[in-house]
This record gives C-alpha cells, structure tokens and sequence, in this order.
C-alpha cells in the first residue's frame, strides 16, 4: 500500500549541500517542515562513499564549510574522515539529524499545478526489494550531486580477462585491499589520482601514474597560516568570514590570471613543477598540457606531495596510451610493459542528473536536455524546485 505523507519542503540528499540546504530551512523558513532524502544509509554523501586511501578535498575548507558553523582546524585542505566528521557534527548539533529519512530512493517526481505540489514516489529499503512510498511538499531541492553513486566510470581496456592482478576502482575501494609491497598502476591524472598516488607510494613497492595526456597540477599548503592567524586573535565567525573572503578572492584572482595572461599562468605552473621534481626531469613530458590553464581543471596537490614521491623515488609518471591488459600489466602504445599486482583505474565519474529522476509537470514528462538553468539553479518549466551542484 502507498501512502502520502505532506511537508512544506522536501531535500534528495544528504550530504555538505544537503545539511546546509536544511539549516538554511531552519533558519529561515520558521514553522515550516521538512525531510531529507537520503538514497543510503548514512550522512556525508560524497565524503561517506569514498574511502580509497588520502582521500580529501583538494579546495580549502574555508570556501567548502558551512558559513554558519565555522572550520577551526589547523588544516585548511582538509581529508576525507574530518569533512565527514565536520557534516556529520553539523547535523547532530543543529538538530537536523533527527529529519533525514535513510535508504529513501526517490524514482519520480510529479508537480501539480492545480494543487500547487510536488509527489515522489520512493523506495524505501533494500535495494530493488524496498516497498514504494509517496511524499509529497511545496518546494523540492534536489542536493544528491551530479554523479552516478551505483557507478563509476570504467574505461574498456582490451584484454582485461587474461589480467592476474586486481583491477579497482576508487569509488569503490575493497577496505581490506593490500598494497603493501605491490606494483600499483594509476590511471589518471586528475584529482583522484595526484592524491591515491602519494598516499599509496607510502606502502606500495612502486606506484606508476599512467596518464594519456598530462594536466596542470600546482602545490597548496595545507595548513594556511594567515587563516589560522585570524583564529587564533579573531572571533570565529569573524575570522572564519575574512579567511573566506581571502581565499575566495585569491581563486578569483588565479582564475583570472589563467584566463586573461594564459601564456603568464602556464610558465608560474610550469616553474612551480620543475622546482619541486628533480633536476632532469622531463616536466614538458609529463606535466605541460595541451591546453590553457582552466579550460580544463587544475589538479592541486596538498604540500606538494605527488613531487616528494616522485622526488624519493617511490612514484613515477608515465604518458602513453594502453594498448591492451597483458598477464603481468599493461602493454602501452610505445612498447613498453608496464607491470603492475594492482591497477587503479583512476578515469573518473559518471554523470547522473538530479539523482536520476524522472519528473513530470502536470501530466507531460520533463526533458531536463532541453530545459534552461536560471542560476545555475532553477530550471525553465519546472516550478518550486531547485537543485544544487557542487557547493
């Protein structure tokens, strides 16, 4: 039996924007009620499913914590375990906990304008054996990401089969995988990868970051020592206010400068990385991309850790394209056996929008491709929803 239950607003996702969309619910919709939605089990959304080794945030968490509930800890690029400890908090202490409904689904989405509403139908349980619910609200914010959490993106390497190793994927890390000792192929070089590449040089034998192309990749400290300046003689909402106006102002600033003096930019990068590798080290090789500064990401390493490894001997960079999955490794397009015991396929994301559901405006389904975003928030023809990328 379904049955419908009614709030004024309903959130899909329980993550950093999830918690902070229900404090702003609280703080500024007083007497109205709300959920949150949550497709798993438990709070921290992206922070929660990614366990694979030195995961952490690589933009300072004075820009990505919450304006309301002040980051105080020394680091500023901060991992994994403490910004999801830093949501989890968040929530207990502001009594949003107590409003996430876990293991809630939700499949469609249906606006009445007649009865001026939102219904969505969820499933509520194990996964394809849950029973359906209804609930229906006013507004619907959608907070569940852009990416697809039952999936990752998984390039289709030839020859995979005859592989003796283990192949993984950092979306889902096995917890008992041992590295220790083992020959570690990365695929990638984006965010993912400068940061597993490091972290598991630490235990590894060797650690090998294979990428087709380089990416602009800069060093951050990861304590900031202005930021904690402020805490130490400031107010913490104040401090908290002008470390995020300085960091904020300093991204605008580098933004800037990439997009106005490219030719400027890529030799500051270039210089950064050929002083922190060592002397002869082909930087054009492996760290030069084809493009200019931010028309694509800049990867950011915490204290130039991704250099030290390479520096001590303990990584190395690769630029070449597979051929094909051998026994022992991989067989690149130049030739060369690239043996590994573990390959981390380090290739990205799957996009999913709006959490993958399907949301119809009185009667007539809604084609999200050929609607338009308002702010980078709202979409035409779809009323009293919002939805949220990123933070």
């Amino acid at each position: 039996m379904v049955t419908t239950e009614h709030y004024d607003v309903l959130i899909v996702g329980a993550g950093l924007s999830g918690i902070g969309a229900a404090h702003a619910v609280q703080t500024h919709c007083k007497g109205k009620t709300y959920a949150i939605l949550e497709g798993r089990g438990a709070i921290g959304g992206t922070w929660d499913l990614f366990r694979y080794p030195g995961v952490r945030s690589d933009t300072d968490m004075y820009t990505l914590g919450y304006s309301f509930r002040p980051w105080i800890k020394s680091q500023s690029m901060a991992d994994g375990a403490s910004i999801l400890e830093y949501v989890r908090d968040t929530a207990r202490e502001s009594g949003i906990e107590q409003h996430v409904r876990f293991n809630h689904r939700v499949r469609t989405a249906r606006w009445s304008s007649q009865q001026a509403r939102w219904t969505l139908q969820a499933e509520v349980g194990a996964e394809g054996a849950g029973k359906a619910v209804e609930i229906s609200c006013n507004f619907l914010y959608l907070c569940g990401g852009y990416y697809d959490y039952s999936e990752g993106f998984s390039p289709d390497i030839p020859g995979q089969a005859q592989f003796t190793g283990q192949v993984v994927h950092p979306q889902f890390w096995p917890q008992d995988l041992d590295y220790g000792g083992k020959r570690v192929v990365v695929l990638g070089s984006g965010a993912t990868a400068v940061t597993l590449v490091p972290s598991m040089s630490e235990k590894a034998e060797h650690v090998t970051m294979l990428q087709r192309s380089p990416s602009y990749v800069a060093s951050l400290p990861s304590v900031d020592s202005l930021s904690n300046t402020f805490h130490r003689w400031l107010p913490a909402r104040l401090a908290h206010r002008l470390a995020r106006v300085k960091s904020v102002g300093f991204a605008i600033a580098f933004f800037q400068l990439c997009r106005r003096q490219p030719a400027f930019a890529k030799k500051l990068l270039r210089q950064g990385v050929a002083k922190a590798l060592p002397q002869g080290f082909d930087v054009d090789a492996h760290f030069k991309p084809r493009y200019d500064p931010w028309d694509e990401r800049v990867c950011f390493v915490r204290d130039g850790d991704l250099f030290k490894s390479i520096l001590d001997g303990r990584a190395s960079v690769v630029t070449d394209r597979i051929l094909h999955f051998v026994p022992d490794g991989l067989r690149l397009e130049s030739g060369q056996l690239l043996k590994a015991d573990i390959v981390v396929t380090a290739t990205g994301l799957k996009l999913k929008t709006c959490a993958g559901m399907a949301f119809e405006v009185d009667g007539k389904a809604v084609d999200l491709g050929k609607t338009y975003a308002y702010q980078g928030l709202m979409l035409s023809g779809v009323p009293n929803l919002a939805f949220c990328v990123g933070y």
